[in-house]
């Protein structure tokens, strides 16, 4: 047997049939995963229940107006000057700070003088309806400020410079380390009271720039995702803003919301003109108030007097 199969190896075999050419696979198309959605924790769906109450109350009250102003709020130039000196070159917060004390500390002025590549993030507990509707409120409200400031502003997630982020308690307290990547000369104090934030902060931006300049190189808006709708939006308009650089809120400002007694939920007639002054080109990144006032001033009176014409 042992030589029968040696020999079967000297035998030559006749060539195989032709085989009929495979078929070209058709592509495959792979569905995108669907984002992870987390239940909140007990706590966070207690702060949600404390918002709807809060909303509720300043309804009640009259506040969280929407309408941008009117008969019953107007300013003259003189104020709109005024206003705008306090909200632009003063910063609310230190740079250190932990978010529970607001301290005015005279600023230089600040802008953004580069395209603006803005993301909308959320945290794993922001259900998918909720993200949806969230993008297309910052996409909306983003083109509002691009037409009033001249910055283009493209939402984005290829290297953003202007992050927006929705998150939960849960999800915000786990932020840090990526915060710490994001912003790596953040200070500890700073650091802390973003990931323990109080309850009566309900959302914050924090802005950075180059070493020794004032132009904006990127911004970090965080939005309380138990937020009510009108909460919600007034937290979009508010912190947007100041990240395009109106930094400082004051309690004669108005109609605006960059006052902190909550009369108005959405950016007014009166914070538009506080953006176009800002982005005049009159004006320069690092000017000193006692430069910009008397400039702003000339601004105020040329952009009501187009209002009056």
């Amino acid at each position: 047997m042992a030589g029968l199969i040696g020999l079967s190896g000297c035998v030559k075999a006749p060539p195989p049939p032709a085989l009929p050419p495979l078929p070209t696979p058709a592509p495959v198309s792979v569905e995108p995963l669907e984002p992870l959605v987390v239940p909140p924790s007990q706590i966070s769906k207690d702060l949600s229940v404390y918002y709807r109450r809060l909303q509720n109350d300043l309804l009640v009250q009259g506040l969280l107006r929407g309408d941008g102003g009117g008969a019953d709020t107007p300013y003259t130039q003189a104020e709109l000057a005024r206003n705008f000196v306090r909200i632009a070159l003063f910063n609310e917060y230190r740079d250190d700070s932990d978010f529970r004390r607001p301290q005015a500390t005279v600023s230089q002025l600040r802008r953004w003088t580069q395209p603006i590549r803005m993301s909308v993030e959320f945290g794993a507990t922001v259900p998918l309806q909720q993200r949806d509707q969230d993008r297309a409120s910052v996409s909306a409200y983003a083109a509002r400020l691009s037409r009033l400031s001249g910055i283009p502003i493209t939402l984005t997630d290829e290297n953003p410079n202007y992050r927006v982020l929705f998150l939960g308690e849960d999800d915000r307290r786990a932020y840090g380390e990526q915060l710490r990547a994001l912003i790596p000369s953040i200070s500890e104090p700073t650091l802390r009271a973003f990931v323990n934030l109080p309850r009566d902060q309900l959302c914050v931006v924090i802005g950075m720039f180059a070493p020794g300049k004032s132009s904006y190189v990127q911004a970090i808006a965080m939005i309380r995702a138990e937020h009510p709708n009108l909460m919600r939006s007034a937290c979009i308009h508010e912190e947007l803003a100041q990240g395009m650089g109106l930094a400082n809120d004051s309690p004669g400002a108005r109609p605006s919301i960059f006052n902190d007694d909550e009369e108005f939920a959405r950016l007014t007639s009166h914070d538009e003109l506080l953006i176009r002054m800002l982005y005049d080109p009159r004006l320069k990144p690092g000017m000193p108030p006692n430069e910009a006032a008397p400039i702003a001033r000339v601004i105020a009176r040329d952009i009501m007097a187009q209002g009056a014409s």
